[in-house]
Parts: structure tokens; C-alpha cells; sequence
């Protein structure tokens, strides 16, 4: 039904953006981005709803992140701006089939297999 695949990482400065796309989503899924730095745990980033009318994000992206949906392209985008070093990891997408227009920021059931975000100083 999906099969998140994530593209758009790489190397930047601090400060700098980048973003980041998931593609082979569906409008029947939440949709989340995770980030797992080197040697931590995995955490959740930010989520949409179905609709793309609802979002959550972590107090860490405030202000910084925008996740967005364009359900015509099945296609999710994360825009990742003033990014700093602890941003660095590798950056998940995952979906969740929900039956109402909510965000999760757990149990996801659909994953990718990550792109990697690294973040000079």
C-alpha cells in the first residue's frame, strides 16, 4: 500500500536548509519524519495528518521545521531551516493508517530506509 522512500539528505552548514522529500506515501496515512542521531535513540520530529491539516512538532524544530503534503504526488516533504550540528542524523519517514484526519507520533507501521542529514559547524 506504501512504501515511504526518503531522498533529499546531505551535507550543510550550520544555518544552512535543506529538504527533505518522502515519496510512495498515500492519503489513507499519517505521515511522520524520525531522526536517529549516531549511537542515540530514534525520535520523533514532526507528523501530518491525512489531510495535511494537522501537524505535530518536537520542541527542538520549533520554529526551524515545516512538514507538508502534497497527497496528488503522494509525496511528504520536511523543510529543515537554521540547522544546527545536534541536527545531524539520519532522517526517517514513516506512515501510520489512521481512519480520521489525526497526527501519531508513535507506533508507526510503514518505514523507510532513512536519508542522512549531517550538519557542519
Amino acid at each position: 500500500q506504501v512504501q515511504p522512500v526518503e531522498s533529499g539528505g546531505g551535507v550543510v552548514q550550520a544555518g544552512g536548509s535543506l529538504r527533505l522529500s518522502c515519496g510512495r506515501t498515500s492519503s489513507s496515512y499519517a505521515m511522520g519524519w524520525f531522526r536517529q542521531p549516531p549511537g542515540k535513540e530514534r525520535e520523533s520530529v514532526a507528523t501530518i495528518s491525512r489531510s495535511g491539516g494537522s501537524t505535530y512538532y518536537a520542541e527542538f524544530v520549533k520554529g526551524r521545521f515545516t512538514i507538508s503534503r502534497d497527497n496528488a504526488k503522494n509525496t511528504v516533504y520536511l523543510q529543515m531551516n537554521n540547522l544546527k550540528p545536534e541536527d545531524t542524523a539520519v532522517y526517517y519517514c514513516a506512515a501510520k493508517r489512521t481512519f480520521g484526519d489525526v497526527v501519531v507520533t508513535a507506533n508507526m507501521d510503514y518505514w523507510g530506509k532513512g536519508t542522512l542529514v549531517t550538519v557542519s559547524s
